[in-house]
């Protein structure tokens, strides 16, 4: 092998990690692994390159709005067809995924202040996000074994103002103040039960596209 390989030594976050640590084919485990691309503390966005696996600078935050708590994406999984018919039961017009890993923000106690890593953790929730006529859900997790939320089953169960610092962080991360242009909007808080249909809708897009 080549040892300048990344994946010789550490496996593609998104492709070499599985869905979850109990995960079996097809099904959505109750445990997902999130793997973090950007803290609280981050004044910058980063991404996953997807040819490489490194994090890499895809842009300053455009505002002094910083995520809350830890944000990054559900491996094997891709916003596509599936993910987008769920969409469109809400919202006219969206006919694609954004072409991503799922996204998904973990509520914890204790803030996080790594990114490159992997968290256990259990979605609880979800926002219907659209960017620019696509679907790019944001699922709500809550960290595995946090002593404050980690007995939480359902989006009912957090505080609303938790979720109102996620949407607020949502709604003015790509918003312009000077030309005034919001490409998103949220036009849907969901619970438990459908979280888990757009992960296993973003389960099998993945599957799809990148079998074997």
């Amino acid at each position: 092998m080549d040892p300048r390989r990344f994946d010789v030594h550490r496996p593609h976050p998104w492709h070499g990690v599985p869905v979850g640590p109990q995960a079996e084919a097809g099904a959505v485990p109750d445990i997902l692994y999130a793997y973090v691309e950007i803290t609280p503390f981050s004044t910058i966005k980063y991404e996953v390159d997807k040819v490489t696996g490194y994090l890499k600078v895809d842009r300053p935050q455009r505002s002094n709005s910083l995520p809350p708590y830890a944000y990054g994406f559900v491996p094997r999984t891709w916003c596509k067809g599936r993910v987008a018919g769920i969409a469109g039961r809400d919202v006219g017009g969206v006919s694609r995924g954004d072409g991503d890993p799922l996204d998904i923000c973990v509520v914890s106690e204790r803030a996080i202040d790594r990114s490159d890593i992997l968290l256990g953790c259990r979605a609880v929730g979800g926002l219907l996000m659209v960017d620019n006529g696509e679907a790019d859900d944001k699922i709500i997790a809550v960290l595995d074994r946090d002593p404050i939320w980690g007995d939480v089953r359902e989006l009912s169960e957090l505080p609303n103002a938790l979720v109102d610092r996620l949407r607020h962080y949502f709604l003015t991360y790509k918003f312009d103040p000077r030309s005034g242009v919001q490409p998103v909007s949220i036009d849907a808080i969901y619970g438990a039960e459908r979280a888990r249909e757009v992960v296993a809708a973003a389960m099998a897009d993945y599957a799809e596209g990148f079998p074997g």
